[in-house]
């Protein structure tokens, strides 16, 4: 390997530690916001959730298949933009959807249902999707990943919270009642500020490969949310519903993405970069299609 693949971003075990409890914290947000009730009431709008989870696992990866093999970057920066591909919704993409006008119960339900799926989907799709550009292919097989830990990993650091509060949800609501606008704001904050501060930590590597790298990212959000509404649009959804799925499509997990890339790559340069980059670009275009989506006003 040569340039940003042979680079390892500095992220100490302790850093990485964080970032897990970042996560967990993240997932809780999302949890508090979802009763069983509401599970059941989705069954009604079964196209809707199902549009959804294709276009987060299926569509937006091959979408990012496609744009690899059309600018052909680097396997390291290859291989970040189709493992933050394979990586469920954030949880700030609920927060966007509301802001948006659209249907913020479907966007936390998707959230939930794509972290739930993402303990098979994640790493199948990393593995596939990878291995089919033969640069990604020779880092996978040289760090020889193993799905199953890959879905431990996801599993304790997502599922757990996620039941925990849907638990306390359902039997204090009082609590979760006041926990959940602050909990929202504070849990945004807090990861858009431990990336910040990850790329401090790095900048002599930011600054050399940060050029090519931000241009791609942007290429690959705006992919994600043009893919996330032209299929909302083909299904048929309703303008309330549409506006969730192509939120949900284009703010992806790259917290989780940050974990798998430093827990099983080595925080290879190019793949954490991505990530990170991920990390704080999705909330400054979260903003902006959320507020032109709001000036439409809503519509069920």
């Amino acid at each position: 390997m040569t340039g940003i693949d042979s680079v390892a971003l500095n992220f100490s075990p302790a850093a990485l530690q964080a970032l897990n409890a970042i996560l967990a914290i993240v997932m809780f947000s999302v949890a508090i916001d979802l009763t069983p009730a509401q599970f059941r009431a989705l069954w009604h709008r079964k196209r809707a959730v199902l549009t959804g989870l294709v276009s987060q696992f299926m569509l937006l990866p091959a979408l990012t298949f496609l744009l690899v093999l059309a600018v052909r970057p680097q396997a390291s920066i290859a291989l970040g933009l189709m493992l933050v591909a394979a990586c469920p919704g954030g949880n700030i993409s609920n927060f966007f959807t509301h802001r948006a006008g659209g249907n913020a119960a479907l966007s936390v339900s998707l959230t939930a249902f794509a972290t739930v799926g993402a303990i098979v989907l994640t790493p199948l799709n990393i593995a596939f999707w990878g291995s089919l550009y033969a640069p990604s292919r020779a880092i996978l097989q040289a760090t020889a990943i193993d799905p199953v830990q890959v879905a431990i990993t996801v599993g304790l650091m997502l599922i757990l919270p996620l039941v925990l509060g849907i638990v306390l949800n359902m039997r204090r609501p009082d609590i979760t009642a006041r926990l959940r606008r602050p909990l929202q704001w504070l849990s945004m904050a807090i990861f858009v500020l431990f990336i910040v501060l990850a790329l401090r930590a790095n900048w002599t590597y930011f600054l050399e490969f940060s050029a090519g790298i931000a241009g791609l990212v942007a290429a690959h959000n705006a992919l994600a949310l043009a893919g996330g509404f032209g299929l909302a649009s083909l299904a048929g959804l309703a303008p309330f519903d549409r506006r969730a799925v192509t939120i949900e499509t284009g703010i992806q997990n790259s917290g989780l993405g940050l974990v798998l890339i430093f827990g099983f790559f080595g925080g290879i340069g190019g793949m954490a970069i991505v990530a990170a980059f991920w990390g704080i670009w999705h909330v400054l275009t979260g903003f902006v299609v959320s507020s032109l989506f709001a000036r439409r006003g809503v519509v069920a």
